[in-house]
């Protein structure tokens, strides 16, 4: 079904006037998100003025060139999508430790060093999809909260030591129920503005009480260059303290490219009017994308970026997806960041307003790992395993796992919750797959020949797994007719079927060197009338057989997920009766 509601798709043109208009409304909700975490930053973890300034400077910068490449995709970096990219507050907990502990320089090396995990990811997603998941990324998105909990307690008390002693408590209680009120209350363009509307309140609520910074916005010029006497330049000393800070960055980044992944898929669903099947190459290219800006943030000294979500809303909410917006933003951003002035309007917002802003924020971030945890499916073994990684995070943050005994590089390594967490999941996880029976495979090549040695391979699954009659008939119509469809789409490639038994269901996975086609798209009703008797005859098959089909096309392979699950007696003796 088409959406009517969606006035220009992601290849189309709309006039530059309307592209610009519609570029303003995303930089105006975004500028503000870009900004706050380089300034939460510098002034938790310490730095100078000069520091300050590079470090805002350089957040809107790469934002805007990697909100550009994302919008265009240069090769196989970027989504090819409106994917607006800026500062994440995920970051800053590992952030301000390293800027503690290291300095600027040793941030900055640590970010460019970690940016190499998604560029790796990108390049071997299909590879490392059984590595790369949603179990992991979840459990740490659940530990940001509490990492980032005693960072935004130290900046809602964050006013001068002259100010008022209600200046801190009331300005944040005023900033944070306005933003949770507003969101609460309303949908549509309102809730997207709850959070721009709440700075606004907080800070004419702080100016009251004298903690709102108008000597930085009026000692601002209009137009120039921050000083590059800012610029952190890098640390190449890799003493211990680099090695203890460095799993942690790498954690975050994996997770980071999870919510690119998802932003990326949520992108594209919104950006078509007919739905079509995820193409999971231009997610790759995002997670590349995602990996540049890091890289570039590393090189400028400053906070991390990644994906916004309120894209997908805004594209959603205008009915404007072309990807010619996305370019109009980043050079929104770009020229954004040579206006030190506007930008000084939001540097000088007071602490307690933008630990309220970062309090809903990251309340929000923390729900997202929920919402990938249950998708996921939590059974009592993932429950186990995410709960024991949660409790280990949370004891480690707090330096609760016996501080007497872990200490030096371990007591580095384990204070930081994410780390913890995040190491703990994927050790349980690694043990899981070791314990569990293994699944049986198959390398062929897909051509003619794969028909007889799958099916005489899926005979021998069964018959091993003692399958019934009934399902290992299922089964290998299935393997047959996804075969024979892979075969039409592309042949002399190699083949690898994975067989796995859970349950009572029976998942089989067929990953081949990349064809054209999607399984997906033409198993639409609307596309098998439109094949070739012989093709349109083995997909009606494999839709009747199967119980799930999932088609993932990535650079260079391409990986069908099939799920058979067992049929209810009754459903199983009609379908015989059928067939004979």
């Amino acid at each position: 079904m088409s959406d009517p509601t969606l006035r220009y798709e992601v290849n189309d043109k709309p006039s530059p006037l309307l592209a610009f208009g519609i570029a303003g409304q995303f930089a105006s909700l975004a500028i503000t998100s870009v900004v706050i975490p380089p300034v939460v930053l510098v002034s938790l973890g310490g730095g100078t003025e000069a520091y300050l300034a590079w470090a805002v400077f350089a957040a809107v910068v790469v934002s805007g060139i990697s909100t550009i490449v994302q919008s265009l995709r240069v090769g196989r970096i970027g989504a090819g999508y409106i994917l607006v990219m800026g500062s994440t507050p995920a970051y800053l907990p590992v952030c301000v430790a390293a800027l503690e502990s290291g300095g600027p320089a040793m941030l900055a090396t640590l970010i460019i060093i970690s940016s190499f995990v998604q560029f790796i990811l990108g390049w071997k997603m299909a590879a490392l999809r059984r590595i790369f998941t949603p179990t992991v990324a979840g459990t740490v998105l659940l530990l940001i909260p509490v990492s980032l909990a005693p960072l935004i307690i130290r900046k809602m008390a964050d006013v001068p030591e002259s100010a008022d002693p209600l200046a801190a408590p009331v300005t944040a209680t005023v900033a944070l129920l306005t933003i949770v009120l507003l969101a609460l209350r309303f949908d549509g363009a309102l809730r997207l503005w709850a959070l721009g509307i709440g700075l606004v309140i907080g800070c004419v609520v702080g100016h009251w009480f004298g903690i709102y910074d108008i000597e930085r916005i009026v000692d601002a010029s209009w137009i120039g260059f921050p000083d590059l006497a800012g610029w952190p330049g890098l640390d190449l000393s890799f003493g211990t303290t680099f090695w203890a800070l460095l799993p942690g960055f790498l954690i975050i980044t994996l997770v980071g490219a999870m919510d690119t992944l998802g932003d990326s898929i949520a992108i594209q669903r919104a950006s078509w009017r007919k739905p079509r099947a995820i193409d999971f190459r231009s997610v790759q290219g995002a997670i590349n994308a995602d990996g540049l800006g890091n890289f570039l943030s590393g090189c400028g000294g400053t906070v991390p970026n990644t994906t916004y979500g309120s894209s997908i809303a805004i594209a959603e909410l205008t009915g404007v997806a072309a990807r010619r917006v996305g370019m109009f933003v980043g050079l929104t951003f770009v020229a954004l960041a040579l206006l030190p002035k506007l930008l000084a309007v939001i540097v000088a917002i007071p602490g307690p307003v933008a630990a309220a802003y970062l309090a809903v924020v990251i309340s929000l971030l923390g729900m997202f790992g929920v919402k990938i945890l249950v998708a996921d499916g939590l059974d009592y073994r993932k429950s186990l395993i995410v709960g024991l990684g949660f409790w280990v995070g949370l004891a480690g943050q707090f330096d609760l796992l016996f501080p007497q005994y872990i200490t030096g590089f371990a007591g580095e390594l384990l204070g930081n919750g994410m780390t913890a967490g995040g190491l703990t999941v994927v050790f349980l996880s690694s043990v899981l797959g070791l314990i569990s029976p293994r699944p049986r495979r198959l390398r062929t090549m897909l051509d003619d020949g794969a028909l007889t040695a799958t099916d005489a391979f899926m005979r021998q699954f069964a018959s091993r797994t003692r399958v019934s009659e009934e399902m290992t008939h299922r089964c290998r119509a299935v393997v047959e007719e996804t075969v024979h469809t892979l075969i039409a789409n592309g042949s002399d490639r190699r083949l690898l079927v994975v067989a796995r038994r859970d349950g009572s269901a029976i998942e089989l996975e067929f990953v081949a060197s990349s064809g054209e086609a999607n399984l997906e798209d033409m198993l639409a009703v609307g596309d098998v009338v439109d094949l070739p008797d012989e093709s349109a005859a083995a997909l009606k098959l494999l839709r009747h057989y199967a119980s799930e089909v999932s088609h993932r096309q990535y650079f260079g392979t391409d990986i069908v997920t099939v799920h058979v699950e067992r049929k209810p007696p009754n459903l199983a003796d009609q379908s015989s009766a059928e067939e004979k």
